[in-house]
């Protein structure tokens, strides 16, 4: 079936586009579009790929659900449209960067600057209905982004893994740790954050590091 993605992922995902339950999820997420508002915006469901290319591919940071506010989310996890305050966890990802690399807190939580640098900004679920988490849940959106993050460990090397929390790191133990590079912390959100899980993590050094190390361009966080 035909996928309004960039070429590049067209190539490696073309098999998973053909399986019975990609083609039940799109069934569903046209319906829920259709008669409930539902977020991201319908031409930015696929925007981690669009921005991030799969050749392009560094970095992946792996969230869970789309944020589920008007004009909040924007297709990439952990990111919000320009003019919308940042959420606690960004906040949270925000203070880390500066207390690891002395950067002072942007001028706004939109991350597509991060994603055009290769980080694949990747919620496991790309879409929720309007002011319901976890609404999209269950119904194949797991099972694709299981195969995305399949196909880079398989396909590629050298790639950092940012797994934050209980549920990315479950997402991420298929990862070959021989090819790549895990990180593993605690959940940037404040209960998590205030629990001591996150902050001093220095993740985002250390994939500039690792990055650095295989001669590859570091990201401007």
């Amino acid at each position: 079936m035909s996928v309004s993605i960039h070429e590049s992922w067209k190539e490696v995902l073309k098999d998973e586009f053909e399986k019975e339950y990609f083609k039940n999820l799109i069934k569903f997420v046209k319906t829920e579009y259709a008669q409930h508002t539902c977020y991201p915006k319908g031409n930015r469901i696929f925007a981690a790929f669009d921005h991030c290319p799969f050749d392009k591919v560094e970095v992946v940071i792996i969230g869970q659900d789309p944020y589920h506010g008007p004009n909040q989310a924007n297709g990439l996890c952990f990111s919000v449209s320009d003019g919308i305050p940042n959420p606690p966890s960004l906040i949270n990802i925000f203070k880390e960067i500066q207390d690891d690399l002395g950067k002072p807190f942007p001028e706004t939580g939109n991350l597509e600057r991060w994603a055009d640098q290769g980080v694949l900004l990747l919620n496991a679920t790309l879409t929720v209905r309007q002011s319901q988490a976890g609404s999209h849940q269950g119904r194949g959106w797991e099972t694709f982004t299981d195969a995305v993050i399949q196909k880079i460990s398989e396909k590629k090397e050298n790639v950092v893994f940012m797994l934050w929390g209980g549920f990315a790191k479950k997402k991420g133990a298929k990862v070959d740790r021989s090819k790549h590079c895990i990180l593993e912390s605690g959940h940037p959100s404040p209960l998590s954050a205030n629990r001591g899980l996150w902050f001093g993590n220095e993740h985002f050094s250390k994939a500039n590091a690792f990055l650095a190390s295989k001669g590859k361009e570091t990201i401007d966080w």
